[in-house]
């Protein structure tokens, strides 16, 4: 039985659902620490930036992953777009961290299937009607970005 506690929540989910967990409650868990670097850089900048210093760029690749993050972005300031770890390499988008891509969360429009030249890079939206979709953005606007 594989349980994914938040420990800093007190929290387990089994099967797509929450339960409180007390401290002596001992089971299998993941870590998944999300941070807003508030400096704006190209998308390349951001993952060359995440990998020196913590992991990569953060994947989005669960609602739970999803929430964490907007949780961490609420209580900053950020540029409305944030860059994440999506790329769009031969033939579709792609965890750089080699994350499957199992989840999704575009926004209007859906996934871009052929993306312009410029536009593969992968982005968050902060604010707006759209809060949480995932954009094609220009690989070279200066946003600020997510790391783990």
């Amino acid at each position: 039985l594989l349980l994914h506690c938040l420990v800093y929540d007190r929290g387990c989910m089994q099967e797509s659902k929450w339960y409180d967990a007390t401290l002596l409650y001992q089971t299998t868990f993941f870590c998944y620490s999300a941070e807003v670097v508030m400096e704006e850089k190209t998308w390349e900048e951001a993952l060359e930036y995440c990998r020196e210093r913590y992991k990569d760029l953060a994947s989005v690749a669960s609602e739970t992953e999803k929430l964490l993050i907007q949780k961490e972005l609420n209580t900053l300031n950020t540029t409305e777009i944030v860059w994440i770890g999506l790329r769009f390499l031969p033939g579709d988008w792609l965890w750089v961290d080699g994350q499957e891509m199992d989840y999704e969360a575009w926004g209007q429009g859906g996934k871009p299937m052929c993306p312009q030249p410029n536009m593969k890079c992968g982005a968050l939206q902060v604010t707006g009607a759209n809060k949480g979709a995932w954009k094609a953005r220009d690989c070279e606007d200066r946003l600020h970005f997510v790391c783990y």
